[in-house]
């Protein structure tokens, strides 16, 4: 059976991680005791009604969590393919999203900061050796999308290129920054500066210039480097944030030019996160 095991941190996603497997056809348990993990895969190998399975495991399990490393020897000597997916966040988003949506956190009684320092601690060994997605950075539609490409789509590493203004600080969560302030900026053109990086005049004025054309003709061979190495790795997802000034023209023309060069080779999703403060 291809087996997948959602676990993670509370108010990091795992319920949306469950309903995007399950739209891929996989049969997901939430919350399974650790004790009857293994009959149930026995019995659904025998029902063969299907091959796909998800289960979440979570803290809330954490006396039976001494158990785990042998529970998944077990299964993969039984010859079951299987992978761990680790839902993280940041410690004040995961806060946020708990304020939020006014759910009380399941270790946390009177203090929710407790409650995920806790839920970290307990989880730690959940985390070794897992695909691990952080999805501070990520909404629902996007965790989902990389699962169900993961699981039930392409199959392909979904990239995600940010662009962003160094003034309005970095992104929460990236694998890869490059700095482009040093290329012309479009702002001191009189007839650029009200357009953004995905007016086609900016794009040329910031990728046919020499150092422009230059910087994405290197950028995109250390992606073609890179990104397999990280899909090697085991990673579902990887987040390439390029920064400007403010984040309106160069840093998004420059990350539209990628997603142009790369989005035949891999799933892009683009995200400009500051093109509508301006410089």
């Amino acid at each position: 059976m291809q087996i997948v095991i959602v676990s993670g941190l509370s108010g990091a996603g795992k319920s949306t991680a469950l309903r995007a497997l399950e739209d891929v056809e996989f049969y997901c348990v939430d919350n399974l005791p650790l004790p009857f993990f293994a009959e149930l895969v026995e019995y659904m190998a025998k029902d063969a009604s299907s091959d796909k399975l998800a289960v979440a495991i979570d803290a809330r399990q954490k006396k039976w969590l001494p158990e785990w490393r042998d529970q998944l020897a077990q299964l993969r000597g039984a010859g079951h393919r299987l992978e761990v997916m680790f839902l993280e966040a940041a410690d004040e988003v995961l806060l946020r999203r708990f304020s939020e949506t006014r759910r009380r956190h399941p270790l946390s009684g009177d203090d929710l900061q407790d409650g995920v320092r806790r839920d970290r601690e307990i989880c730690a060994d959940l985390r070794q050796g897992a695909a691990v997605i952080d999805t501070s950075n990520l909404n629902m539609h996007q965790l989902k999308s990389i699962i169900q490409d993961r699981y039930g789509g392409t199959g392909k590493l979904a990239v995600t290129l940010v662009s962003f203004g160094f003034k309005h600080g970095l992104p929460v969560e990236f694998n890869l920054v490059f700095d482009v302030r040093f290329l012309p900026n479009p702002y001191f053109e009189p007839t650029l500066t009200h357009l953004d990086g995905r007016d086609p005049e900016v794009a040329r004025f910031v990728c046919e210039a020499e150092a422009g054309k230059e910087l994405v003709d290197k950028v995109e061979g250390l992606l073609r480097f890179s990104l397999p190495q990280f899909q090697h790795e085991g990673k579902l997802y990887v987040t390439i944030a390029v920064g400007c000034t403010g984040g309106r023209h160069r840093s998004v023309a420059i990350v539209e030019e990628l997603r142009r060069r790369l989005g035949g080779a891999w799933d892009v999703l683009v995200r400009h996160r500051d093109v509508d403060r301006g410089e």
